[in-house]
């Protein structure tokens, strides 16, 4: 298995700021009420705006599609998200990571590969999870590292969450948030996501500082974080991954406001 460095993905080590792109619902999704050429435009020109303001890299996620499948996602997601991401790396210059929800890894690394970018967002990495889809009951390491090997993508990073946010842990209660970082380390992960309980919501800097002492790994907090937090946020972990609080009112379904973007990268 590879070792990532951050640097090398993000031209820096420390205090690395991710920007979200909550691309539009996609076809045939509960929300959906717009073509793909929309959707495609709006993600560029909201990952523009993320660019200029400073951020050091985009992730680009499916996040109108709620309710989300567990694992498995149709081709039209697929083809979608490609041609989203696709668009994006060809209208940005920062590094571009993809998520596709809900713990779709395999179709968000296989679209990152096709699509040229660097790093995907995993979710259910290791152990088992309660989570709003389902039982996500087997841990997608194994079959993802492999995944991920078969089609020549070990370029791409992978960013695992660890105690997943919007997901009951009762199964794993016994396991400690350092207990998940050394697993998701030992299980070939490149780096780790801390959230707080669900999209929005603050993560506990303590856990972060507890992920961090029981790994090497690249630690990232990606939930919550604000232009009055990030500070903050930053001298515990490695970078974070914004999406709410640079949003009208920082409610994650409106548009990014180029002032809330900014303030949070003049607040680092």
């Amino acid at each position: 298995m590879m070792s990532i460095d951050l640097s090398d993905i993000f031209g820096r080590e420390r205090d690395i700021l991710v920007g979200m792109v909550h691309v539009h619902a996609l076809p045939g999704t509960a929300g959906s009420d717009s073509d793909p050429i929309s959707i495609i435009e709006q993600a560029v020109k909201e990952a523009c705006m993320l660019e200029e303001a400073g951020f050091d890299a985009v992730i680009v996620e499916n996040m109108h599609d709620s309710p989300y499948m567990l694992r498995k996602v149709g081709p039209e997601v697929v083809a979608c998200m490609t041609a989203v991401t696709s668009a994006v790396r060809c209208a940005i210059d920062l590094p571009l990571g993809i998520q596709i929800l809900a713990g779709a890894n395999k179709a968000a690394l296989a679209t990152a590969h096709a699509s040229g970018a660097d790093f995907i967002r995993a979710e259910g990495f290791c152990f088992a999870t309660v989570a709003d889809e389902g039982i996500m009951n087997e841990a997608d390491a194994g079959p993802l590292l492999r995944y991920r090997r078969a089609i020549d993508a070990d370029h791409i990073a992978i960013f695992a969450d660890i105690k997943k946010k919007h997901s009951s842990h009762a199964i794993t209660a016994d396991l400690s948030i350092a207990d998940w970082a050394h697993a998701a380390e030992f299980m070939g992960a490149d780096g780790v996501i801390v959230t707080g309980h669900a999209t929005g919501q603050d993560a506990d800097l303590a856990e972060v500082a507890d992920a961090r002492a029981a790994c090497t790994l690249p630690v990232l907090v990606g939930s919550g974080v604000t232009d009055k937090t990030v500070r903050a946020t930053l001298d515990v972990a490695h970078g974070a991954i914004v999406g709410s609080s640079i949003k009208s009112n920082g409610d994650w379904r409106n548009a990014i406001e180029p002032e809330r973007a900014a303030s949070l990268i003049d607040a680092r």
